[in-house]
C-alpha cells in the first residue's frame, strides 16, 4: 500500500497518541455525528431498505463466487469496446504500467480522480519517481495533497482538519503547486470552494492524462462508474485525451440491473443523499466525446488471498461507503491516521491485514483495534459481519504466534494441567485465600496493568467455595 504509511507505529501506539489531540478529537466528532445523523435519515426513507441491503450482499456474494468468468466478461467487453485491459498482480505491477502509458503519451503530469485503490498502490510517489507529477482534484484530496499529509477517511480524505486549518494550508500551498490561492482569503466554504475552483481549474484544462477509479464495473457491457459530489471527477473523466483507470477486481458486477440496487444504497449510506450530483458511466472510447485512449487496469494485490478466505472474503464485499467510519466509537476518538493504512476505521482492520498480511506489528494489531460492538454491521449496506471477522483474524494471529502469544499458550497448558488435577486446585485455592492479604491490586506487565488501570480485581474470599460446600452442604 501506500508508502505514505510506511514506518507507522502499531495501533495501540498511534491511537494513545491521538486520543491526546484535543483539535484532532473535536473535528473528528462533530464531522462523523454530522454525517451519520444525515445518513440516518436518508436511509429511514426507504421502506425496503433491508432487501436493498441483503439484495447487495447477495449480488456481491455471487459475483465473487464466480469472479474469474465475470472478469473475462468485463475485460472481452471493454476490449470490443475500444479499450485496452491490463492486469496487475501487485501494487509494483499497477504502479509500472500506469507509468509506462503515461510516458508513452509524452507527458509530465495528471490530473486524477479521488481513487482509494491508487492510493493503495501509492502511484502519485511512483509517479513522481518517474518525473511525472499527479495532481488530485477532489476537494479533500487537495487539501491532503497541498498539506503533505495522509488520508484519515474513506469518503473525507481530510476530515481531520477544520476550516481554519484548511485555509491556512491553502494559502501557504497552492501557489507553489499552481495558481496561488487569493489574498484575503478566509475560512468561509464559499471562499475555500472558489480558491479550489480556481486553482484546479487551469489544471484541468491543460491535461492531457487522466486517472480514476471505479466504484463499480459492469461486466455484461464494460461499463465503468464513478459517483461523486464536485464534478471533478467528471472533469477528469471527459476531458483528457487518454484515461487510465486502476480498479480492484471485487468492483465488479455482473449486470445493470445489479448495479441499480448499489446507486441506491452507495449515496444514502455514504454522503446521505438520494442519489450522487455525478454519476458518470463511460463504455470504453468514442470519436465523437470524452477521451480517444482509454486503459484499464485490474488490481490484484492480495485480492485473490483474500477471495480464498471463507470468512475473510466478506471483506470485498466493500463499497466504500465510510458508514462505519462514521459510527465506530474507536475511529471517533483515534482519527483515520493510526490504522497506517489507506483504508481505516472497522473496514480497515479488516480489510488492510489481509491485503497486506498479518507479518508486521502494525498489521497484526489492526484486527484488535475494536470494541467489537456490532455498530459497523448494522450500518453496512452490504451486510458485512465486521465483527465475526476481526475475531477471525484475531485467532490468525494468534495462531502465528509471538512472545505474548507464547506466554499466553504457557498460561493456557499451565491451568489446563491444574483444571485436570483436582488436588492441586484445591490446594492452589487454599493458598491463594489464606494469603489474600498480600495480593497486589494491579496486574504486573504491561499489558495487564493497563486492563486493571480502569478496574478493580475481584475480591479473593476468605475460604474456597469447595471447602464452603463441603462445610455446609455435607
Amino acid at each position: 500500500m501506500s508508502g505514505t504509511f510506511v514506518g507507522m507505529p502499531a495501533f495501540p501506539k498511534a491511537a494513545h497518541d491521538a486520543v491526546r489531540d484535543t483539535t484532532l478529537r473535536a473535528n473528528l466528532r462533530h464531522a462523523t455525528h454530522t454525517i451519520r445523523d444525515k445518513r440516518a435519515v436518508a436511509v429511514a426513507e426507504l421502506a425496503d431498505w433491508a432487501a436493498l441491503r441483503e439484495a447487495g450482499r447477495q449480488i456481491k456474494d455471487r459475483t465473487l463466487h464466480h469472479l474469474d468468468a465475470y472478469l473475462v466478461q468485463l475485460e472481452e467487453a471493454v476490449t470490443a469496446a475500444g479499450g485496452t485491459v491490463h492486469w496487475a498482480s501487485d501494487a509494483a505491477e499497477a504502479n509500472r504500467i500506469v507509468a509506462d502509458l503515461v510516458k508513452a503519451t509524452g507527458e509530465t503530469e495528471v490530473v486524477k480522480v479521488k481513487s482509494m485503490a491508487t492510493q493503495e498502490i501509492g502511484l502519485n510517489e511512483a509517479l513522481e519517481a518517474e518525473g511525472i507529477r499527479a495532481y488530485e482534484t477532489d476537494l479533500a484530496e487537495l487539501i491532503v495533497q497541498l498539506g503533505e499529509d495522509r488520508p484519515s477517511h474513506i469518503l473525507v480524505p481530510a476530515i481531520h482538519r477544520n476550516r481554519g486549518e484548511i485555509r491556512d494550508i491553502f494559502a501557504s500551498e497552492m501557489g507553489e503547486w499552481g495558481r496561488p490561492a487569493p489574498d484575503g482569503l478566509t475560512d468561509r466554504p464559499a471562499e475555500l470552494a472558489e480558491a479550489a475552483r480556481l486553482h484546479l481549474r487551469e489544471k484541468f484544462l491543460r491535461a492531457k492524462v487522466g486517472v480514476s477509479g471505479a466504484n463499480f464495473m459492469v461486466a455484461e457491457t464494460g461499463t465503468l462508474v464513478v459517483v461523486e459530489s464536485e464534478g471533478n471527477g467528471r472533469m477528469c473523466l471527459t476531458l483528457p485525451e487518454t484515461l487510465i483507470s486502476v480498479v480492484g477486481i471485487e468492483k465488479v458486477v455482473p449486470t445493470w440491473r445489479d448495479l441499480e440496487v448499489f446507486l441506491q444504497t452507495l449515496p444514502r449510506s455514504s454522503t446521505a443523499e438520494r442519489m450522487n450530483p455525478y454519476t458518470s458511466m463511460w463504455t470504453g472510447t468514442t470519436d465523437a466525446d470524452g477521451p480517444t485512449a482509454f486503459h484499464l487496469v485490474l488490481l490484484d494485490n492480495g485480492r485473490t488471498d483474500t477471495l480464498a478466505d471463507e470468512v475473510g472474503r466478506q471483506a470485498l464485499r466493500c463499497i466504500r461507503c465510510a458508514a462505519c467510519l462514521n459510527v465506530c466509537p474507536v475511529y471517533e476518538r483515534a482519527g483515520g491516521h493510526a490504522y497506517g493504512s489507506v483504508y481505516p476505521g472497522p473496514i480497515g482492520a479488516i480489510l488492510t491485514p489481509q491485503l497486506r498480511g498479518t507479518r508486521s506489528e502494525l498489521d497484526a494489531s489492526l484486527p484488535y483495534a475494536s470494541s467489537l460492538c456490532g455498530a459497523c454491521y448494522d450500518v453496512c449496506p452490504v451486510a458485512i459481519e465486521i465483527p465475526e471477522v476481526l475475531v477471525h483474524l484475531r485467532e490468525k494471529v494468534a495462531e502465528r504466534g509471538g512472545p505474548g502469544h507464547r506466554l499466553e499458550k504457557a498460561a493456557v497448558k499451565a491451568a489446563a494441567w491444574v483444571l485436570d488435577h483436582p488436588a492441586a486446585l484445591a490446594a492452589g485455592e487454599r493458598l491463594a485465600s489464606r494469603t489474600r492479604a498480600l495480593h497486589p491490586k494491579r496486574l504486573p506487565g504491561p499489558g495487564a496493568s493497563q486492563w486493571t488501570e480502569s478496574r478493580d480485581l475481584p475480591e479473593m474470599p476468605a475460604e474456597p467455595f469447595r471447602d464452603w460446600w463441603k462445610r455446609n452442604r455435607t
